[in-house]
């Protein structure tokens, strides 16, 4: 990725490449790169687990960084997201991945579309996995096959995305991600 900013991610993106077995080609694709997800987002994969045994792989990634939102400017700023994108507990992951992303001056992914319209209308920089992908490939991180590959597995985890594997290219071409 050519972009440095660092990369705040979410318990879709966490939980699906957990519930296929890719965690580690996750891992593997954004080394180069300083990546975060929030001590809520961990809690929200813990509770999961305990029905889907396959997310305690997500719990402890050497290569992400977890940040606990305990000192006053991370509460603020989860407060604030909170009351934009909506004070229910599913929405708690979102509202700290977008205050740890604000804090960091990173990119917040996610694939929860409700949430990234929020957060764009308030200036945070959000994305979602097939833009994560589509920067791998720009990277030569991953070829669009493998993407594709990935989205597929991604979609039949249950993971809902625009697009499946074989329309991948012809997606992120119209939508200019490739």
């Amino acid at each position: 990725m050519t972009r440095t900013e660092p990369l705040v991610l979410d318990t879709m993106c966490l939980s699906h490449f957990a519930l296929i077995e890719r965690l580690d080609v996750l891992g593997e694709l954004l080394s180069s790169r300083e990546c975060w997800t929030t001590a809520i987002v961990k809690g929200e994969l813990a509770r999961g687990a305990k029905d889907r045994p396959l997310l305690r792989n997500s719990l402890d990634l050497p290569w992400l960084h977890v940040a606990a939102l305990d000192e006053l400017d991370e509460i603020l700023l989860f407060a604030k997201w909170s009351r934009l994108i909506g004070t229910a507990e599913r929405d708690h992951g979102e509202a700290s991945v977008f205050a740890v992303s604000e804090l960091l001056g990173g990119i917040a992914l996610t694939d929860d579309q409700k949430a990234t319209k929020v957060a764009r209308a308030n200036g945070l920089n959000v994305h979602g996995t097939i833009w994560l992908l589509a920067q791998l490939c720009r990277d030569g991180k991953i070829t669009e096959a493998g993407a594709g590959n990935l989205i597929d597995m991604l979609r039949e985890s249950g993971m809902r995305l625009p697009c499946t594997g074989a329309q991948f290219g012809s997606f992120g071409t119209k939508h200019g991600l490739l």
